[in-house]
C-alpha cells in the first residue's frame, strides 16, 4: 500500500556557541514541529506508530550530526533522519567564533486510507 504525506513542516535552529551541529539540528526540528498537531490520527482511529516521519536536516558538517539523538526528539511514528550539506556557518569577525545554523524539513506519512479525498469548496 502506498503512503500519503499528511504534513510537511520547516524549521530553523542554531547553536551560537560551541559549533554543536546536533544541537542546532535538534532546535530546527523543534521549531518545525512546535506548532503542529495531527488530529487526523484520532479522527481515523489510527495508531501513531503507523505514521512514518522523515526528517531532512541541512548543516555545513553533516557528519557531525548525531542522528540517533535527533530520533529521540520526535514523539511519534517511525522516524528516519537524512542529513545533507546545507544550513550556514557564520563567523563572528570580532571573536572568530562560528555560529551554526541548521534547517529542517519534517514530513509525516500515513498508509493511504480508502475514501480519502480533498473536499470541494
Amino acid at each position: 500500500m502506498s503512503e500519503q504525506r499528511i504534513i510537511i513542516e520547516m524549521g530553523m535552529g542554531n547553536d551560537l556557541h560551541g559549533m554543536d551541529y546536533t544541537k542546532a539540528a535538534a532546535r530546527a526540528i523543534e521549531d518545525a514541529i512546535r506548532h503542529s498537531t495531527l488530529p487526523i490520527l484520532g479522527a481515523l482511529d489510527l495508531d501513531h506508530q503507523e505514521m512514518e516521519v522523515r526528517v531532512t536536516i541541512g548543516v555545513q558538517a553533516p557528519i557531525a550530526v548525531d542522528k540517533e539523538a535527533l530520533v529521540a526528539k520526535l514523539p511519534r511514528g517511525k522516524v528516519s533522519i537524512d542529513v545533507q550539506k546545507g544550513g550556514l556557518n557564520v563567523t563572528d569577525p570580532d571573536t572568530g567564533e562560528t555560529l551554526v545554523i541548521a534547517s529542517a524539513a519534517v514530513e509525516a506519512f500515513l498508509p493511504r486510507q480508502a475514501g480519502w479525498r480533498i473536499k470541494e469548496r
